[in-house]
């Protein structure tokens, strides 16, 4: 029997509850209504009776519930001892625009003397998926950033990171200090593709759906729309330290919430090393924190400031532990 399944299951037989399970589950409810029907189907019988408040075993799933604890309890203690075999594992950390990208080496130092044997692997990915990959399970721990639809994940956070606008380096708007979002609205915006997550989407954009502009998957994608295309658009502020170039200016901006850094796993999936890898990430986040709130230099206001343009030694000054 599908392990999925038997959780969704047990969830249901627990709460007494399709709607109560769902969220315990963070699973929206038709895929959990389906989940218990694919099992009926797969045993021959009915396992809940709906009632008024909600649903209730039947016999047969009386008999199950006991057996289904039991099997996920055995399936969790297989997985965690064959797991601690594995003295020279391959973590696979996704990584969504340069989320949490100024951590990681001291997030490895911490990681290496926890877990001497294991090992990580970055693996970028396209702007169009949030969670790089981690509902597919291509990744075991995502380092991204909200929002986007976290149903049957887990979120940690990490920190925030302010945005800028990338715009073309004879824009009006690359000589201003600061700007406001509002004044993106008069030009082409660089766009994410249908079928991104939606909240994504409208976070980035911070436009309406329909403003013009070109369609993009990835950074350097965003980038070369400001070059070729006179696009502009929303970037985190560690941009401008790592993708600056000569015909783009990076100004900061105003009016939009900054960008929420987090890690995010799959719900429900105990996982000791990956446990040890979002916890030397947290690590590494609170050290910077505290060494940012030392070191912080005093910043520049009015008319001294200045945008953030190609050859400018830039700190993206990102707030960890906000």
């Amino acid at each position: 029997m599908d392990l999925r399944a038997l959780h969704c299951f047990v969830a249901v037989a627990e709460e007494g509850n399709f709607g109560r399970a769902a969220v315990r589950l963070r699973l929206a409810q038709p895929p959990l209504s389906r989940r218990i029907r694919e099992l009926e189907a797969d045993l021959g019988c009915r396992l809940f009776e709906r009632i008024p408040t909600g649903a209730r075993l039947t016999p047969a799933g009386e008999v199950l519930l006991p057996e289904a604890r039991d099997l996920l309890e055995r399936a969790e203690r297989a997985r965690e001892r064959v797991r601690g075999t594995v003295a020279d594992r391959v973590l696979a950390l996704g990584m969504v625009a340069g989320a949490g990208l100024e951590v990681g080496p001291a997030a490895m130092t911490a990681l290496r003397r926890m877990r001497p044997g294991v090992r990580v692997r970055l693996r970028e990915a396209a702007v169009t998926d949030p969670t790089a990959g981690l509902r597919e399970g291509r990744v075991d721990l995502a380092l991204t950033r909200l929002p986007f639809d976290t149903a049957g994940l887990t979120v940690r956070p990490l920190g925030e990171e302010p945005l800028v606008a990338a715009v073309p380096a004879d824009d009006p708007l690359a000589g201003r200090p600061r700007l406001r979002v509002a004044e993106l609205a008069d030009r082409p915006r660089f766009r994410l593709p249908p079928g991104t997550d939606a909240r994504w989407r409208a976070y980035w954009l911070a436009a309406e759906e329909e403003a013009p502009g070109p369609v993009v998957a990835s950074v350097e994608e965003c980038l070369h729309a400001v070059l070729w295309e006179g696009a502009v658009g929303l970037l985190p502020a560690g941009a401008a330290l790592r993708h600056a170039r000569p015909g783009i200016a990076f100004v900061p901006v105003d009016g939009h919430p900054p960008s929420r850094v987090v890690t995010a796993r799959l719900a429900g999936v105990t996982d000791p090393l990956v446990d040890a890898l979002a916890d030397a990430l947290d690590a590494a986040r609170q050290a910077q924190a505290r060494q940012g709130r030392r070191d912080a230099p005093a910043q520049p206001t009015g008319p001294c400031a200045s945008p953030i343009v190609a050859g400018q030694n830039y700190s993206p000054a990102i707030r960890l532990g906000g």
